[in-house]
């Protein structure tokens, strides 16, 4: 139905008042969600929050920086009840376990290094929360994170935060523009996480200087071998360590304890040579080490790509876009050569060193601060 242009759009971008714009918040118990619940309940707008329990937390209720373990639960609820608005709990463990979990654990073990939290906001987060939030009859829903939504010609667009230190974009390549037409990302303009702490201040908010969450949130202390081994007991082989050249220079517990470009923690002191590792395979049990120079990547093969382009994808022979290939790494000039729908090859302009199977490839505009999706690094093979 078009729009009379008589009529105007509330802030998110409905044509009614704010108080008959239902939209619900997922709600992680942090200070960003915990905002933008309280400036749209401030605004008029008919707020539910909405927190997942993700995983049993019994270790993680003494862990600082972890999201949606029980004190965050019970955070969350404060706010909703010091804002006067209703919130729910939904256990999502199971969920959680099958789309996130599981699939982290086996990429791990197959020498891969995953993101998680891509998987979560794809998979959890922006499908089955998205689909809760339909339920309960809301018009859009809303979260704390640092990306923007803006209006294109061809409708919804991703833009990376206006922070560029806060930016998420990484994370949330893999948003389909079905799920951007639905979405709401109210701090993504904010000049800085400085200005978020301020309005959760003047909200009055508990949670106002609680720190920010660190790490994955179901990997206590960043030790992800350990988490592997309680998920898959006996699952971590030991093999060899191996130069590049073929030399065999000692054994490995498993090659869930290396990581593509580790170089301390090798366990193979007393060599002239400063040593990285290079590859992990899997099927031998070997951990390949060599010089530096051999972690040094130009192409790229990418797959399960989302593409967010207002031309199909595979349109053009080339798209002469920039990539991110690490989330603390600035976008890099590249050519990405479609393949099919969903795969590429993606040629780095200049070669990048350290780029791992399971991590994301991230697709940004040349200029601007236009997202244009991203997918997934594999092994090509």
């Amino acid at each position: 139905m078009a729009l009379d242009h008589n009529t105007t759009l509330n802030s998110l971008g409905f044509a009614k008042p704010p108080s008959e714009t239902r939209v619900v918040v997922a709600m992680s118990g942090g200070v960003d969600s915990s905002v933008v619940a309280a400036y749209l309940a401030d605004q008029g707008y008919d707020v539910v929050g909405v927190t997942l329990q993700l995983y049993d937390h019994g270790a993680a209720l003494a862990k600082k920086g972890a999201c949606c373990a029980g004190i965050d639960i019970h955070d969350a609820r404060r706010v909703a009840e010091e804002r006067g608005f209703p919130h729910y709990v939904l256990d999502y463990e199971n969920i959680f376990k099958d789309a996130v979990i599981d699939e982290f654990a086996d990429s791990y073990l197959a020498g891969a290094t995953p993101v998680p939290c891509i998987r979560c906001n794809e998979r959890v987060k922006f499908k089955d929360l998205l689909e809760t939030a339909k339920d309960l009859e809301a018009d859009c829903m809303a979260t704390g994170h640092y990306i923007q939504r803006k209006m294109g010609p061809n409708g919804p667009e991703l833009h990376s935060a206006e922070d560029a230190n806060r930016d998420q974009s990484y994370f949330l390549f893999s948003t389909t523009p079905e799920q951007l037409d639905y979405l709401r990302f109210p701090l993504g303009h904010l000049p800085s996480k400085d200005a978020t702490r301020e309005m959760a201040a003047q909200y009055g908010l508990a949670v106002a200087d609680k720190p920010d969450s660190q790490d994955i949130c179901f990997v206590p202390d960043g030790n992800y071998a350990s988490v592997i081994e309680k998920l898959r007991p006996g699952a971590a082989e030991p093999g060899e360590i191996v130069h590049s050249d073929g030399r065999v220079l000692g054994s490995h517990e498993g090659v869930i304890h290396y990581t593509i470009g580790q170089r301390r923690g090798l366990g193979i002191g007393g060599l002239s040579e400063p040593l990285y590792v290079v590859k992990l395979d899997v099927d031998k049990k070997q951990v390949v080490v060599g010089p530096k120079e051999l972690l040094a990547t130009r192409t790229i093969p990418v797959r399960e790509i989302n593409w967010l382009g207002d031309e199909p994808f595979t349109s053009r022979k080339e798209w002469h876009l920039k990539v991110k290939v690490r989330s603390t790494r600035p976008p890099r000039e590249a050519i990405i050569r479609p393949l099919t729908d969903t795969t590429a090859e993606v040629e780095l302009l200049t070669p990048e060193e350290g780029i791992s199977p399971g991590q994301a490839c991230v697709f940004y505009a040349s200029e601007g601060s236009r997202i244009f999706g991203g997918g997934w690094i594999w092994r090509g093979y």
